[in-house]
């Protein structure tokens, strides 16, 4: 195998400063992940030479407490690293998204678990949806189960679940606020069954497979709390957020480097078309009025986004935690610009007209990849309506700074 493709180490600095150094490294390999990404697509997974160089340039550790050898960087620095990615390829940029939030469980495990599940530089975990119940019983849980949705699962060495928990006696164990525990299982990708499933229409490479295990014994510090603040190991900054905003956060950072590799792709062809006997399209006003527009969308889109990111760090760092109106405000921001992002690659693919529909080109597979991202959980509408009852109930989310 050729040597996975690294920065060099005085453009980037130290392994432990400089976070800015994992969106240098994303830019850097965005041509070996242009290069790669037709097999990604024809495979349905990353490729072994893209996964390689990932590690090696650490970009699954964004994340990760700096305790485990990981960047623990701020939510924009890892949005911007998504973004880039997802310029070149949103499969890739989903799976190194998806494990580095996984990452963060590494913040609520004992310290010799977080590292032997974390430490080494290949070492990724991946997980699926909720679902299933362990049953408890002494020095851990049991559990035979399959789970769905595990994006980013074949470069995997670790996966995790999250499940309720049942007593010896039967009952699900209950919080003090009268909900479900949830807790997340780590163990090993060895223990568990991979069923190949991915059979769909966008961002296919990403591996989004089932697993299953049966009569897995988990012992009891495997099991983390996680999104739990009171089990928290860490207290960093980072932390104070969870891991379903850091998803949506990451997400909405994908879904705009996919639309402004698509709206890129569709301006630089109207620069360039011309049919005989038909207005050339950049001397086209309605393509130029078109274009201006959905300029106009994406960029208020990103702003928007990136601002929201901003603020609720700003909102940590002055007190320590991210409010309940915080977290709402990530959610409708996430929600807001994957639609915006979606409209964009549309605008755009059919800007494109005939020639969008050829593989050969770029605009086919970003349109399928933008419509998959946005069928996922960051993207409902119900998002809305929870935002809006809100605020409806005088529960005002932050507005962000005024000009």
């Amino acid at each position: 195998m050729n040597k996975p493709e690294v920065l060099d180490s005085e453009m980037l600095g130290s392994e432990t400063s400089g976070t800015m150094g994992l969106v240098e490294r994303a830019k850097a390999l965005a041509p070996l992940i242009t290069q790669e990404a037709d097999e990604i697509e024809r495979t349905r997974r990353l490729t072994p030479k893209l996964v390689a160089a990932l590690i090696e340039n650490r970009l699954y550790k964004s994340l990760l407490p700096k305790s485990i050898g990981g960047f623990e960087s701020p939510p924009v620095v890892f949005m911007e690293m998504l973004e880039e990615i997802a310029k070149a390829d949103a499969s890739t940029a989903w799976c190194v998204g998806q494990c580095s939030v996984v990452g963060m469980t590494g913040a609520y495990l004992d310290a010799d678990v977080a590292h032997q599940i974390f430490g080494k530089p290949d070492d990724i975990a991946a997980w699926g949806a909720i679902a299933h119940a362990v049953q408890a019983v002494p020095g851990g849980y049991t559990i035979s189960a399959r789970w769905d949705f595990a994006s980013g699962m074949r470069q995997a060495n670790w996966l995790g679940a999250h499940v309720q928990v049942l007593e010896a006696d039967g009952k699900t164990r209950m919080r003090p606020n009268g909900t479900p525990e949830i807790r997340t299982i780590m163990f090993p990708a060895s223990s568990a069954t991979i069923h190949d499933m991915w059979n769909v229409i966008g961002l296919c490479g990403t591996g989004t497979d089932s697993y299953s295990v049966e009569n897995l014994f988990i012992p009891e510090n495997f099991a983390a709390l996680r999104d739990d603040f009171s089990a928290l190991r860490e207290h960093g900054p980072l932390y104070a957020i969870t891991t379903y905003s850091m998803f949506g956060l990451g997400f909405g950072a994908v879904s705009l480097g996919v639309a402004r590799a698509t709206l890129d792709a569709a301006i630089d062809l109207a620069r360039k078309k011309h049919s005989v006997g038909i207005t050339a399209m950049k001397d086209n006003s309605a393509v130029q009025g078109l274009i201006g527009r959905t300029e106009a969308k994406l960029r208020a889109a990103r702003a928007y986004h990136f601002s929201t990111a901003s603020n609720a760090w700003q909102e940590i760092l002055s007190t320590g935690k991210l409010s309940e109106q915080g977290r709402a405000a990530i959610r409708l921001s996430a929600t807001y610009t994957i639609h915006q992002s979606t409209e964009v690659v549309e605008t755009a693919y059919h800007m494109a007209g005939a020639t969008a529909v050829f593989k050969s080109n770029p605009f086919e597979r970003r349109f399928r990849d933008m419509h998959a991202i946005s069928q996922q959980i960051q993207a409902r509408d119900n998002h809305y309506e929870d935002v809006g009852k809100m605020i409806l109930t005088n529960s005002a989310i932050p507005r962000g700074p005024t000009m």
